[in-house]
């Protein structure tokens, strides 16, 4: 499969948020503008340079689409994190970084409901997208739960306090402390979502914290499949390390007539026996959403709307999205005579 189409962005300006996180942001050329529009919790793939290869990693837009500012990526190091640090420590503003356009269904579908935010540490950044845009387009009431080691390492402080100062009437931001009150218990966490069991509830940070998150919600009567939606990030491998052969020797697997509906078209192609889905589109001269190439970021996650697929690979959908009828496309391969796929719009 061939390596997505990165562009060339240069970093307007460079924050220094924490001790441990800085922000990017990124000017935009006028001719890609179309490009990189996006929707409030989607987040941006960058292509790091390590030694004789190239990482590409995945992170979350803390702007919002709606306000007059530039797009921007908030980055939290982490130990032995490769491209995070590598980001902190070597980009300044003037350089130039290779992007590829937003991407990913961390997104809400009507931005007027009631919200139930959970975020932990860096998982602050699409949430906190999520909340600006809701509550300059929305009607709705939020309530937001920030968990953190200390108050250290709070992102955005200033930035919540000043927000719940500005909407006191529709927002909660409630801030939680391990090194005040320990690490946040399930029955705990259900209890903020008292009063809002029609709220849309979006969760993103550590995995233990959005386990917990996911059984408070289940405790509070919350439905998991409709209303609780999680963002997972896991470390994509190098390019060199991730490659993916265009068509594998797969038992059950079949020639299929593929209908893809894409950017508002819909075409029908012919794919191989074992070809992957995502190479069968790409050598037509299609160009659908895709970065890692290993199953691992859901850049290319679309929904299965008829037919069956094999994945070779998964570490991004969980057992409820599989069941919600989603797939990846750079690792999925038919095995019935008809696939159809849609990716989101």
């Amino acid at each position: 499969m061939t390596t997505p189409n990165y562009f060339d962005l240069d970093v307007a300006e460079v924050i220094q948020e924490t001790n441990d996180a800085c922000s990017f942001e990124f000017e935009i050329p006028e001719s890609v503008q179309d490009q990189f529009k996006y929707r409030p919790g989607q987040f941006l793939t960058l292509r790091i340079p390590w030694q004789d290869d190239f990482l590409p990693r995945c992170y979350s837009l803390s702007s919002s689409p709606f306000e007059s500012e530039r797009l921007r990526v908030t980055v939290k190091r982490v130990d032995d994190g490769r491209g995070s640090n590598w980001l902190c420590d070597k980009i300044k503003a003037g350089d130039t970084l290779q992007v590829l356009k937003p991407a990913g269904v961390f997104v809400p579908k009507n931005l007027d409901r009631n919200f139930l935010l959970f975020a932990g540490g860096s998982g602050v950044t699409p949430v906190l997208s999520i909340l600006r845009s809701a509550l300059t387009q929305g009607q709705g009431n939020i309530r937001m739960l920030y968990a953190n080691r200390n108050d250290t390492s709070v992102i955005f402080s200033k930035l919540l306090n000043d927000l719940a100062v500005q909407y006191p009437d529709r927002l909660q931001v409630i801030h939680w402390l391990d090194s005040v009150q320990g690490r946040p218990t399930a029955p705990q966490l259900a209890r903020f979502a008292e009063g809002f069991a029609d709220a849309d509830v979006f969760v993103c940070g550590p995995e233990p914290f959005m386990q917990g998150v996911e059984k408070a919600m289940k405790l509070a009567g919350i439905d998991g499949k409709s209303s609780v939606h999680v963002e997972r990030f896991v470390s994509l491998p190098g390019e060199s390390e991730g490659h993916v052969d265009a068509v594998v020797a797969r038992e059950g697997a079949t020639a299929t007539k593929l209908v893809v509906e894409l950017d508002g078209e819909t075409r029908e192609i012919d794919c191989k026996p074992g070809e992957v889905l995502l190479a069968a589109m790409q050598r037509e001269g299609m160009d659908p959403p895709h970065s890692c190439l290993v199953g691992s970021c859901a850049s290319c996650m679309c929904t299965l709307v008829d037919g069956e697929v094999d994945l070779l690979a998964n570490a991004a959908l969980d057992a409820e999205e599989l069941a919600e009828g989603w797939t990846l496309a750079c690792q999925a391969v038919a095995t019935t005579k008809k696939v159809h796929l849609k990716f989101p719009d």
